[in-house]
């Protein structure tokens, strides 16, 4: 009997994980990301904050009020996992249904994303973010538990102050049911704040004035979600675009991109003499225009 409710729980939980990773049509990315040069950029630590177009993602960002559905973490080649074309695996994230795998930054070149890098991490510290991270591949998403994921099917409105813990709701493993929850865990091991609850000792004797200073408490892993890594004051958001050197004067517009054509040309005339300022435009004068009155 055990088994065969076992076996149940099994379907249905897959079922369910298949349904909510279903596309929603109609996402269009704005900034659609580059594979190669987030590999540039990208430090191990570094945490990849992912717009998701899954149903799943949509609850999220509902759940989360934010437009970031996923996080993943870099944390450099995985020993010898590649794609069939040859790309490494350089990511590390716990996704609905499969639990915590390796994937290649190409995974997420058709999404928006946000590097968001741990300021001032060790060297030490930063390589055992990656060594928990990578002890914790294959760890599997329990589909038993159907409870983590049955919530997501009831379209209920809820309070803003009670959607945070809705994510953490279920099987009691939050690290099986979110994808930052594990990569908080990972940055509590080494005691790296993201987002931690701060106390402020109250008094005015001079005792307490000699010794007041802010105490982090460090919230349950379950609480967290990806936009925390956003919000955090401890992690800086790196633009993979301006972090490789940007000039907007390298920029070539299209002619239907809204620059206006006299604009172009006289761009053209300037660089035609020595490499001088282009023409100013003429000034706009009226025939008849009178002077205004003082």
């Amino acid at each position: 009997m055990a088994q065969a409710t076992g076996k149940f729980l099994d379907g249905l939980g897959n079922w369910m994980a298949a349904r909510l990773r279903t596309p929603v049509s109609g996402y269009e990315p704005y900034t659609p990301s580059d594979p190669k040069t987030l590999c540039e950029v990208m430090q191990p630590g570094d945490i990849l904050l992912v717009e998701g177009s899954q149903y799943i993602s949509m609850v999220i960002k509902y759940l989360t009020t934010s437009t970031w559905s996923h996080a993943a973490i870099y944390v450099g080649p995985v020993g010898d996992r590649k794609t069939e074309d040859g790309e490494d695996h350089v990511l590390v994230e716990v996704v609905l249904g499969e639990g915590c795998v390796s994937a290649p930054m190409s995974k997420y070149s058709t999404y928006n994303t946000r590097v968001c890098r741990p300021v001032g991490l060790s060297g030490e510290d930063r390589h055992r973010i990656v060594l928990f991270m990578l002890a914790n591949l294959g760890l599997k998403y329990d589909l038993k538990n159907v409870f983590d994921m049955l919530r997501y099917f009831l379209p209920v409105p809820l309070p803003q102050s009670l959607r945070r813990r809705a994510i953490a709701l279920g099987s009691g493993d939050p690290t099986r049911a979110i994808c930052s929850s594990l990569i908080a865990q990972a940055f509590q091991a080494v005691r790296y704040p993201i987002l931690p609850k701060i106390e402020r000792p109250t008094g005015n004797d001079r005792i307490a004035e000699r010794i007041r200073r802010e105490t982090y408490h460090i919230r349950h892993h379950s609480l967290f979600a990806p936009r925390d890594f956003d919000l955090s004051p401890y992690f800086a958001v790196i633009k993979p675009t301006i972090e490789r050197g940007f000039d907007y004067k390298s920029l070539i517009w299209h002619r239907g991109s809204g620059v206006a054509p006299e604009t172009a040309n006289a761009d053209a005339k300037g660089d035609a003499k020595d490499g001088g300022p282009p023409d100013s435009p003429p000034e706009n004068k009226t025939p008849d225009a009178k002077p205004l009155p003082a």
